[in-house]
């Protein structure tokens, strides 16, 4: 008798959560076994080892982030505004997918380092034909990580400032304006020694 098909998947949500909320070290096979409501023969029949766990938790963050990718290139509001307004968390498979992986990251498992690095990456690649140049570009990525930082404070005990609807789209339009337009940066003084 073959095992329903969604099992599988719940296995590998029961992971994501356990990383999100609890860590590496607290994602064993044993408690992702339990959370997802499976015996550890049911576990071990989708996933031989912890690091195949590992291994389709980053699979499912490259198709995340191949789906990210394709709405950005679609927008209608444009690339930038979509990336900018996608980079305020909002607890969807995305945002869990790379908060799974971050946590495999800090316990020092090098391929989720390296698949993190590749989805900024992947993201600098359809973000960069709309950015006037490479400072351009990066003022985008960071306002993108600001946003990011401040919203999962904000979910916290410390809170961040989330710019939300006006506000929102101004700075959109500054970053927008910015990369598209570029800035005139003042001259650094010269102090006479």
């Amino acid at each position: 008798m073959s095992r329903p098909p969604l099992a599988k998947e719940r296995v590998l949500d029961a992971f994501e959560a356990i990383l999100v909320d609890d860590g590496d070290r607290a994602a064993t096979m044993d408690a992702t076994a339990r959370a997802a409501g499976v015996s550890k023969g049911g576990l071990l029949y989708h996933f031989a080892s912890k690091e195949a766990l590992e291994g389709a938790l980053l699979e499912r963050l490259r198709i995340l982030v191949a789906e990210d990718v394709a709405a950005i290139e679609a927008a209608e509001d444009g690339a930038i505004a979509y990336f900018l307004r996608s980079s305020i968390m909002q607890n969807d498979p995305l945002d869990r997918a790379i908060l799974a992986a971050s946590r495999l990251a800090q316990g020092g498992k090098d391929a989720a380092g390296d698949a993190l690095r590749a989805i900024r990456d992947e993201w600098a690649r359809v973000l960069r034909p709309h950015a006037r140049d490479e400072t351009a570009l990066n003022l985008v990525m960071l306002v993108s990580d600001g946003l990011y930082f401040n919203n999962a404070l904000a979910g916290g005990s410390i809170p961040g400032p989330v710019p939300e609807g006006p506000e929102l789209d101004a700075l959109i339009a500054l970053v927008e304006k910015a990369s598209r337009d570029g800035v005139d940066a003042p001259s650094p003084a010269i102090s006479p020694r």
